[in-house]
């Protein structure tokens, strides 16, 4: 039986892979030339296999260097991540955050439950609410993270991505052909008044409100249900539904930013932790940002 393989002499191993070149890992590793030449000496007695050929192009990996370099990699990049996992001092303490109800199923779920799981120590406490009301509960000191819509580009903090509001109708049902048209909206939301009647009304088409709900998902199922038409989020419209754009006659509702905001009054590493995971969450979305 060969002794088992050192780490040490796969990290030497991949820094000559990196440079093509003996005396240059050396000086990268800390070491003399001779030393880095015997580490990949006992490391091919281990293995029995010569592992580099010396050239004019320098150190080129030989069959068995090349079948040995996915597995050092591996067993490198698992040594790195467990060290940083120990040494990491685990999170705990309470964080409390603020979703929009349009991303409580879609978007947020999994980085929650994936931070969940990664620091069990954390209390998590979600409100799932309007944006006008997260944004007074974080002046409050009521929640550390909020996630919001900005509709006028005057909220601050940390633009997520950007997700326009547009009318959506039923592919089967077509009632935006109605006149006058049913449409869905939120109970006592001036932003339906500033934002959604408005865009009606500026294209000249004549609406009736058919169905009102509190929730993005009672919108949803009077479109889906083919009572209404409505507004929503352009990532949010249901199965079986469809954006209706300038070629119907409807332009975008509003071009509606989705930013992070983070309590004013204090902070944690739990919580820049936890705004890190929301972050990566939109990362997907994220593309209309771009120039």
């Amino acid at each position: 039986m060969r002794d088992l393989i050192e780490s040490d002499l796969l990290r030497t191993f991949l820094v000559i892979t990196e440079t093509s070149n003996f005396s240059t890992a050396a000086q990268r590793i800390g070491r003399t030339q001779s030393a880095v030449s015997a580490q990949i000496r006992r490391l091919e007695d281990t293995i029995g296999e010569t592992l580099f050929e010396r050239s004019a192009r320098g150190a080129v990996l030989t069959q068995a260097g090349t079948q040995l370099l996915p597995y050092a990699q591996r067993v490198i990049e698992l040594l790195n991540e467990a060290a940083a996992n120990i040494r990491t001092k685990p999170l705990d303490g309470p964080v409390r955050i603020g979703i929009p109800e349009e991303y409580s199923q879609t978007v947020l779920p999994a980085a929650l439950a994936a931070f969940a799981i990664r620091h069990p120590a954390v209390e998590v406490t979600v409100s799932c609410d309007y944006t006008v009301h997260n944004l007074a509960a974080l002046e409050k000191d009521e929640l550390d993270l909020a996630v919001v819509f900005d509709w006028n580009n005057q909220s601050k903090g940390e633009v997520l991505c950007v997700d326009p509001t547009v009318w959506v109708t039923s592919l089967v049902h077509r009632v935006h052909e109605a006149t006058p048209m049913p449409i869905a909206v939120y109970r006592d939301s001036t932003w339906c008044r500033d934002f959604a009647l408005k865009s009606l009304e500026q294209i000249g088409r004549r609406y009736r409100i058919a169905f009102v709900a509190d929730t993005s998902s009672g919108l949803k199922n009077a479109v889906s249900a083919g009572l209404a038409v409505t507004t929503l989020s352009r990532s949010n419209i249901p199965h079986g539904c469809r954006e209706l754009t300038g070629d119907d006659g409807f332009p975008p509702v509003d071009s509606s930013r989705v930013v992070l905001r983070r309590n004013p009054y204090h902070s944690s590493e739990a919580i820049r932790e936890l705004a890190e995971m929301v972050r990566e969450a939109f990362r997907p979305m994220s593309a209309p940002l771009q120039p």
